[in-house]
């Protein structure tokens, strides 16, 4: 197998840790499954460290393995950077995996990440567009031209099946099974998942694959596709999705990724499970999903007002 990060070659008696760094990235493609922009954060992550520990070495305060001291110094210098509690976890998260490595390859003895807890994150509820808002973003792309027809379809499912955007634009054709009526999503680290879409992206769908897609001359089978026949870019996902906010009206700060969060809000508002929504966003952890949850508390909440008869007296304690 060619590596991604080909090991560099050193003659040195012991080389640095950092020499590990090309194989660990490879093994974190290779048998992690990570991808690929995930494993690029994570390497730059560590050649963060190791400049950190060059300074340390013209010090002359650095010593030969990295223990405790030196990675409780790294943290507290990302801190006075300004790092947010959310960088600070990736980065020990990218330590604890480089670390683990080093031991399994033998390069150092003990992984000195245990004692070291994630900061704890602040709790962020995600934005989201209401129905009535989602329903005039949708209605914005004009149908007088190729590209908005495609914009149509390619919004509507976004919306439809919950996608990130690089879910979106890694799209094939074969991953469309318009008579059962879902897709095939390939989402962090390869895990692909089978989403059931509505009618009316299904039938969207149809007429772009029938009408709309052969004139802009395909060059291979990614399903969105610019007037030059090449898949479309994350970035013009994102513009698209901003201009077409912008001229709806409306003043949130909406991207691709708010569609996502406007799909799951939108089910549990609609009373679904907080597993089936787990299982449609692709999420490996339920604890990534209950962030949502915000949604049923306040629905509860309204219902509670609604029907509760000391609410619907008036007669709740102030």
């Amino acid at each position: 197998m060619t590596l991604l990060y080909a090991m560099p070659v050193n003659d040195a008696t012991t080389p640095p840790l950092s020499d590990l760094l090309p194989a660990w990235c490879d093994f974190l493609l290779a048998q992690r499954g990570l991808a690929l922009n995930t494993v690029e954060a994570y390497r730059q992550d560590m050649e963060s460290f190791f400049d950190f520990e060059k300074e340390l070495l013209r010090s002359g305060t650095l010593p030969d393995t990295p223990g405790e001291r030196e990675i409780f110094l790294y943290l507290a210098w990302l801190r006075a950077r300004g790092n947010t509690a959310r960088t600070l976890t990736r980065h020990l998260s990218a330590l604890r995996s480089f670390f683990a490595f080093c031991v399994e390859k033998g390069s150092v003895r003990e992984n000195p990440l245990p004692l070291f807890d994630n900061p704890k994150l602040p709790l962020h509820l995600p934005e989201y567009l209401s129905r009535d808002e989602m329903a005039q973003v949708l209605a914005m792309p004009k149908e007088d031209s190729l590209a908005g027809r495609r914009d149509r379809c390619m919004l509507e499912l976004l919306y439809a099946a919950g996608l990130r955007v690089s879910e979106l634009c890694a799209l094939d054709t074969t991953d469309i099974d318009l008579q059962r009526g879902v897709i095939r999503a390939f989402g962090k680290g390869s895990k692909d998942r089978l989403v059931s879409i509505h009618e009316v992206a299904q039938r969207l769908l149809l007429r772009y694959l029938h009408e709309i897609r052969p004139l802009f001359s395909p060059v291979g089978n990614t399903l969105f596709i610019n007037r030059s026949g090449k898949a479309l870019s994350r970035q013009y996902v994102w513009k698209t999705v901003k201009r077409y906010v912008a001229e709806a009206g409306i003043r949130k700060n909406v991207s691709p990724h708010t569609f996502r969060h406007s799909f799951a809000t939108h089910l549990l508002e609609g009373g679904a499970d907080l597993r089936v929504v787990q299982m449609l966003l692709g999420h490996a952890d339920i604890s990534a999903t209950e962030i949502y949850t915000h949604v049923q508390a306040s629905r509860l909440l309204e219902i509670h007002r609604k029907f509760h008869p000391r609410s619907q007296n008036g007669n709740c304690i102030r």
